[in-house]
């Protein structure tokens, strides 16, 4: 089988770890220890070898153990289909975060062309609940996960729409500025709503084609007044109509950063938002799966996945479903808990590691399952 999976992972003064290094053989990872003992930390300098800020979303200052604030650094050792690579990311004090793959400076990007991520931690266990930003952040790390250039055009819309509410705000009326960065917003948000179009199409396939115990979901997308415009003339059509109102409002107030991600349990029909709280969580999961699933296809091995608390509001026979899933695909899956407990169904089919704290400093040790 084909493996995407890391053997090696250091850490220096990041967050509560002042030196760690962790070997792993590319079985499933069970990080279990009380609550504050630096597991979640192990998780985040993971997610950090993904482009991005991190499943924390934490600007590099704050991440460096303290206090010493030195800045922080993760290695890695990757194992990618059939290669073998050497990652390096770290931030020096008050610098931005910086990227190495096999001794090379690289950008962000390409981490994503060598490694798929996936994670889920307790902070989105309210994503149906919330507002619709979250809902757009989690749908574009799904993207992110099949095309990791989205980012780019992410930040090139986001980046042309700031500069475009900064005129609306100073009310300015000239029409040659506003078209100039309607045209980079319509070209840039074509590609990200096409881009969220078929990561989605991806997902529902492989979430309907699969034999699973977790429930699945219809996906949709939605504006805040309906039918979205997507295409490039659209796009570009509707904000040039738009600028009366959104010099009313100071703001944009149509394009891709509008839409929501909607879904319906589609055994009872009834919108997530109303489920009770174990349905949201075992619908997320489901989510997690199958884009790990449509990954695996596309990419050629399954994705590392981080699940932080993975186990909270799941009974014990959901919990061995969610292993013994895992297991089929090969991901090499990295879980927190705070008792061994929680992962006694994986058994020898995962590495067990005890993480506590003693003066301020978080320890990992490996144990026997």
């Amino acid at each position: 089988m084909t493996r995407l999976f890391l053997s090696e992972l250091t850490l220096s003064h990041f967050r509560s770890h002042k030196s760690v290094r962790l070997a792993f053989d590319g079985r499933p990872v069970a990080l279990f220890g009380p609550n504050g003992a630096g597991k979640t930390n192990i998780l985040e300098a993971i997610s950090l070898l993904s482009p991005g800020r991190g499943l924390r979303r934490a600007a590099p200052d704050d991440i460096a153990r303290k206090p010493e604030a030195l800045g922080w650094r993760v290695g890695a050792v990757l194992h990618s289909l059939h290669q073998l690579h050497e990652i390096d990311t770290r931030a020096e004090a008050g610098r931005p975060r910086g990227v190495t793959i096999d001794g090379k400076t690289a950008p962000q990007v390409a981490l994503g062309r060598i490694a798929r991520m996936l994670w889920l931690v307790p902070s989105m266990d309210r994503l149906w609940i919330e507002g619709a930003e979250g809902r757009r952040r989690f749908l574009d790390r799904m993207v992110l996960s099949f095309e990791p250039g989205h980012a780019e055009a992410v930040l090139t819309y986001e980046k042309a729409m700031r500069e475009r509410n900064r005129l609306l705000k100073d009310q300015v009326r000239d029409a040659a500025w506003y078209g100039a960065l309607e045209a980079q917003m319509a070209r840039a948000g074509a590609e990200v709503m096409r881009n969220r179009r078929q990561a989605l199409a991806r997902v529902m396939q492989a979430q309907d084609g699969a034999e699973t115990a977790f429930p699945t979901s219809d996906l949709s997308l939605t504006g805040p007044e309906g039918d979205m415009p997507e295409t490039e003339t659209d796009l570009q059509t509707a904000l040039a109509e738009g600028r009366p109102r959104d010099l009313g409002a100071g703001r944009t107030l149509v394009g891709p950063h509008r839409i929501d991600l909607d879904a319906i349990y589609s055994a009872k029909a009834v919108p997530a938002a109303q489920c009770s709280t174990g349905e949201q969580k075992a619908l997320l999961i489901s989510l997690i799966l199958a884009n790990a699933r449509a990954l695996a296809q596309d990419f050629g091995a399954a994705p590392i996945l981080l699940l932080d608390e993975v186990a909270a509001h799941l009974d014990a026979g959901r919990r061995a479903a969610l292993y013994d899933e895992i297991c089929a695909q090969g991901a090499q899956a990295c879980m927190t808990g705070t008792g061994p407990e929680l992962f006694a169904e994986l058994a020898e089919r995962a590495q067990h590691i005890t993480v506590s704290e003693v003066d301020g400093v978080s320890r990992v040790e490996e144990i026997s399952a």
